[in-house]
Parts: C-alpha cells; sequence; structure tokens
C-alpha cells in the first residue's frame, strides 16, 4: 500500500532503541526524513545509518534527555533547523514506574514529567508550525488501562490518553489528527530485561490470543498508516497493539 508519506518530516522521540527505533526505521523506510530523539547519541547514529544504508535520508540527531526543562524548546529548534518543517510528531518516549504507597512526592512529579508533561509541551512546540500548514500528525505511544498496582507510568498515560482525546477536537479542523497506541508484550531491551525466557512462553502460550509477543514493527507499521493521509479520518482513537492480550473493549 502507498502511504503517500515519502518526503514528509517526523519527529521521534526514544528513537535510540525499541519501539522508538523500529518506529523510525518504519518511517524511514516509507521515505520520511527524520529527526531521532534519546539520550544515547551513539545509538541514535546506529539508527541514522540503518535508514540511509536501506536507501532513507539521513537524519538529524538530537541528544536530548526529556526530563531537563528546556527539552521541548531544544527539540523544537534542533528539529526545525534541520528539517525546515514537522509534519509528523511520534511521542514514545517513557518509562514504567511501579510505586508502592509510599512513594515520595519527587517519584511522582518524575513520572508524570517523563510520561506525560514533556510529550505534551514537546506537542505544543511543534503545534503552531502545523496549523500554520494546515497538515500534522501527532501520535502518541502510551500503556494498557489495565494497572497491576500503582504505577506512575500508567497513571501519566490515562492523561495522555484523556489529553490526546481532547487535542483531537481542537485540532481536527486544522488538518491535524491526535491518536494513541497502547503496546502490549512487544520484544524490546525492557522486556529483555524485566521478563525470562521462561516467563516470556508462558505469557505467550496462555495469556496472548495470538500465541506470541510482538515485534516493534506491529507498532511501527500502525504508526506509518497513522502518519499518512490515509488515515485523516482517524483521530482522538486509542488503538492497541497487543496480540489480543488486553480484555477492555476498546
Amino acid at each position: 500500500m502507498e502511504l503517500n508519506i515519502r518526503d514528509r518530516t517526523a519527529v521521534v522521540t526514544g528513537a535510540s532503541s525499541g519501539l522508538g527505533r523500529g518506529i523510525a526505521l518504519g518511517l524511514g523506510g516509507e521515505g520520511v526524513r527524520l529527526a531521532l530523539v534519546a539520550r544515547r547519541r551513539e545509538m541514535l547514529e546506529d539508527v541514522a545509518s540503518e535508514i540511509t544504508s536501506a536507501g532513507g535520508a539521513a537524519a538529524v540527531i538530537i541528544e536530548c534527555d526529556l526530563m531537563e526543562a528546556d527539552a521541548p524548546q531544544r527539540i523544537q529548534r534542533a528539529a526545525l533547523e534541520g528539517l525546515g518543517s514537522v509534519d509528523i510528531l511520534v511521542n514514545n518516549a517513557g518509562g514504567s514506574r511501579a510505586f508502592d504507597l509510599d512513594s515520595s512526592e519527587e517519584q511522582w512529579d518524575e513520572a508524570m514529567t517523563l510520561n506525560f508533561t514533556r510529550q505534551r509541551q514537546l506537542t505544543r512546540a511543534l503545534l503552531n508550525q502545523m496549523i500554520e500548514r494546515k497538515w500534522g500528525r501527532i501520535v502518541n505511544i502510551t500503556g494498557k488501562s489495565e494497572p497491576d498496582g500503582i504505577n506512575g507510568a500508567f497513571c501519566a498515560k490515562a492523561a495522555m490518553h484523556s489529553w490526546a482525546k481532547g487535542l483531537s477536537r481542537e485540532v481536527g479542523k486544522h488538518g491535524i489528527t491526535v491518536n494513541c497506541i497502547p503496546p502490549g508484550r512487544i520484544i524490546s531491551e525492557q522486556i529483555l530485561r524485566n521478563y525470562t525466557p521462561e516467563y516470556r512462553k508462558w505469557q505467550s502460550e496462555n495469556e496472548i490470543p495470538v500465541g506470541e509477543y510482538g515485534q516493534p514493527e506491529d507498532i511501527s507499521n500502525l504508526v506509518s498508516y497513522l502518519a499518512s493521509p490515509l488515515a485523516r479520518y482517524i483521530t482522538g482513537a486509542v488503538i492497541p497493539v497487543d496480540g489480543g492480550l488486553r480484555r477492555y473493549q476498546f
């Protein structure tokens, strides 16, 4: 299927590994010109090299820690300087934060900043130039709606879903869509670190209807579609990519 996004421009956060890397490779393979954002420059350069080796355009590398207060403005400046404009924003950076009843306010602030506030701020920093051109795609990689306990990231991702739905109603008239993708068990550094091979095998056989963990390309394929003109009538949606793992009905 021709997605018609060749020569579009995109910012992908958390692009050095895992889902972000897969998303960057997928968009790069479609001919999108990219600004790759993460803390680990060497790994970003590896992703950029893989994209160019496959025939994609050279990527802009933005080494940045999203926890820094000026991160949204730094990313905006570097992306616009390197790409000229930004058509697509993929808010992928984040991380799980399992808490207990005594977790501190500092821990909560860090979890909400990393998993919601910086995404909101970066979107706002890039939104006006999308509005001016009457075209834009915002895709947020979020999280499940079935928390196993108190997790700061799950709370932040719930905020992301609510914010994205509201934003979609404000910017649709400008040709901008806003959607969220909560991934299931997708093979990544974090998954391989947190779950043993034995547990992954058991869960695949007993809890995931399609019978296996997903791959980063399973997320990337949907991101590329949502970033395309073909998805112009999909906005304000939360679309799980989880092999049927989650039991909620939306």
